[in-house]
C-alpha cells in the first residue's frame, strides 16, 4: 500500500473518531432527548456539524474529510474516489467509529446507549425515508461543495452547516444517522434494540448518498 493512501486513510479514520466521539458523546453527556427540543437536542445538533468543521480544515487537504460511508459511495459514484480507495476509507471510518464510541462507553458507560439511533415510532418505513432524505440533502450539499476548487475555502462550514441542519431536523425522529459508521458502532457496542435494527442506518444513508451522487451528476452534467 502507497504510504500516500495509507495517509487518507488514518486521517479518514482520525476524522470519524472525532465526530462520533463529539457527536455521540455531546448527546449523551446532554442527555438528549428525542422527544424534547430543548438545549440538549440542539447542543447535540450543532455537535455533530462542528466536529465536521473542525476536521474539514484539520484533515480535508490530506482525505477530503468524507468521515463517512456515505459520502464515499457518493464520490465513487461521482467518479472522484478509486474503488480502491473506497474500501479504504470505509473501513478507515468504520474503525474510527468504534475507537469514538469506545471512548464515549469508557467515559459515560456502555449503558448510556452510546447515541445510538432508533426507529422512528417503530416504523422501519418511516425510518428508511426519513434517513434517505436527510442523507440525499447531506450529501447534495457534500458534492455541491466540493466540486469546485474555488469553494474550498468555505467548503468545510457549508457541510457543518449541513449536517447541523439534518441533525436539527432529524434528531426528532431516528435521533440522525446519515452516516452508517456512526450507527453501527454505537449499536454494536450498547447492543439490544440499536443492534436489532441497525441495519436500517446502514441501508438508507448508503442508498441516499447513491442518489444524491445520480442526481447531483444529472443536474450538473460534467463537461
Amino acid at each position: 500500500m502507497e504510504q500516500g493512501n495509507m495517509r487518507k486513510y488514518v486521517a479518514e479514520g482520525i476524522g470519524t473518531f472525532v465526530l462520533v466521539a463529539c457527536g455521540c458523546g455531546t448527546a449523551v453527556a446532554m442527555g438528549c432527548d428525542s422527544s424534547i427540543g430543548n438545549a440538549a437536542y440542539v447542543g447535540t445538533a450543532f455537535a455533530f456539524g462542528l466536529a465536521i468543521v473542525a476536521m474539514a480544515y484539520s484533515i480535508g487537504n490530506v482525505s477530503g474529510c468524507h468521515v463517512n460511508p456515505a459520502v464515499s459511495l457518493a464520490m465513487f459514484i461521482d467518479g472522484r474516489l478509486s474503488f480502491t480507495d473506497l474500501v479504504g476509507y470505509v473501513a478507515a471510518q468504520v474503525i474510527g467509529a468504534f475507537l469514538g464510541a469506545a471512548l464515549v462507553g469508557v467515559m459515560l458507560g456502555l449503558d448510556s446507549g452510546l447515541g445510538a439511533n432508533a426507529l422512528y415510532d417503530g416504523s422501519v418505513v418511516k425510518s428508511l425515508l426519513i434517513e434517505l432524505v436527510l442523507t440525499f440533502v447531506f450529501v447534495m450539499a457534500v458534492l455541491g461543495a466540493t466540486d469546485k476548487i474555488e469553494n474550498s475555502a468555505v467548503a468545510g462550514l457549508a457541510i457543518g452547516g449541513a449536517l447541523t441542519l439534518v441533525h436539527l431536523v432529524g434528531i426528532r425522529f431516528t435521533g440522525t444517522s446519515v452516516n452508517p459508521a456512526r450507527s453501527l458502532a454505537p449499536a454494536v457496542l450498547a447492543g439490544g434494540s440499536s443492534l436489532a435494527c441497525v441495519w436500517v442506518f446502514l441501508l438508507a444513508p448508503l442508498a441516499g448518498g447513491a442518489l444524491a451522487a445520480v442526481c447531483y451528476r444529472a443536474i450538473n452534467p460534467r463537461e
